[in-house]
């Protein structure tokens, strides 16, 4: 596996409270290896994301964590407690998002709040403020007392996240939260992950929407056919590959001055100018770019457009698994 090098400016795990700790996942089916040393750690505050095809081995490795699925080797531990599938305290502190709809059809909205509280054994007054908080923050508060069969795919969804939140877990796992969702639900899940880190719960998140990893994720971890073949944020993963931003600037005035001069900066690897402005090839061009603007005014050049464009993980991922996402 490569592991990508933690930016100089970024917390160290040391420094904040390791809440997943996973290590050498193993798990086969016969002569099949579906999982195969699969290990890394989530603290609290940040989204890690599996980023992977469909039967890339996800579903499986995130079955281990929550101890659904027992191991064949490996071990993990949750805020600070050894888990098997047997554990009931380190279970407590997971919240289980699955890919199948696990609600009751036939129960309301909040009946379902009640019934999945009273399993994880929520005192009668605490489970009912805290459904009513659910039905708030999924946004299902004026359909409570309706069944959930008459419910949209998005909607149940979003009360399946609801349940799996109400005891409030240190871990929250989505196993392909979005899938089959319409894009307002789609956009009302992934706000409320971003919500969630940020208020300090640790996420668990597998998707193989490329879009959806740029967005919430912290970290990925690329995985495909059982094992992580890297793991980092989206920059650290993009520098294995050796990939640069590519800048272009619409500029008038002495293009060419302005472009020998950006030449003879550190940062900036190929410089072109042209009739209509000057193109750029740089690393971190986000963090260079006010300097390089300063650079082309003092040169009597004047900018009207910037354009910036980042290598994407989709690079990253054919790069190192010889394949499009969806394959």
């Amino acid at each position: 596996m490569v592991v990508a090098q933690t930016s100089p400016g970024a917390p160290s795990s040391a420094e904040r409270a390791t809440v997943l700790e996973c290590r050498g996942l193993e798990k086969s089916y016969g002569d099949r290896h579906a999982v195969r040393g699969v290990g890394f750690e989530i603290v609290r505050g940040e989204t890690y994301g599996l980023l992977g095809p469909n039967g890339a081995g996800k579903t499986t490795t995130i079955s281990m964590i929550c101890g659904l699925l027992a191991r064949d080797a490996g071990e993990v531990v949750v805020d600070g407690k050894p888990l098997e599938t047997t554990s009931t305290e380190a279970k407590n502190a997971i919240g289980y998002v699955p890919q199948d709809l696990a609600i009751y059809p036939d129960l309301t909205a909040r009946e379902n709040l009640t019934f999945f509280g009273r399993l994880y054994g929520m005192a009668r007054a605490d489970l009912k403020q805290r459904s009513s908080e659910i039905l708030e923050i999924t946004g299902l508060a004026d359909r409570s007392d309706e069944r959930t069969d008459g419910f949209s795919g998005g909607m149940k969804r979003r009360l399946n996240i609801g349940i799996a939140l109400l005891h409030k877990p240190r871990l929250l796992v989505l196993d392909e939260p979005t899938v089959g969702v319409d894009p307002q639900s789609r956009n009302a899940i992934l706000s409320s992950v971003e919500t969630l880190s940020g208020e300090g719960m640790a996420v668990l998140y597998t998707t193989h929407y490329m879009e959806e990893a740029e967005r919430l994720c912290d970290r990925v971890g690329i995985i495909d056919e059982g094992e992580v073949k890297a793991e980092g944020t989206r920059r650290e993963l993009v520098a294995i590959l050796g990939e640069r931003d590519r800048v272009s600037l619409d500029a008038s005035g002495d293009v060419n001055v302005a472009a020998r001069s950006l030449a003879e900066l550190e940062a900036v690897d190929e410089v072109t100018a042209s009739d209509g402005g000057i193109d750029l090839i740089l690393q971190d061009a986000s963090s260079h770019l006010p300097g390089l603007l300063e650079v082309v005014a003092s040169a009597g050049a004047q900018v009207t457009g910037v354009n910036v464009v980042e290598p994407d993980l989709e690079a990253v991922f054919l790069k190192l698994t010889g394949k499009a996402l969806r394959d």
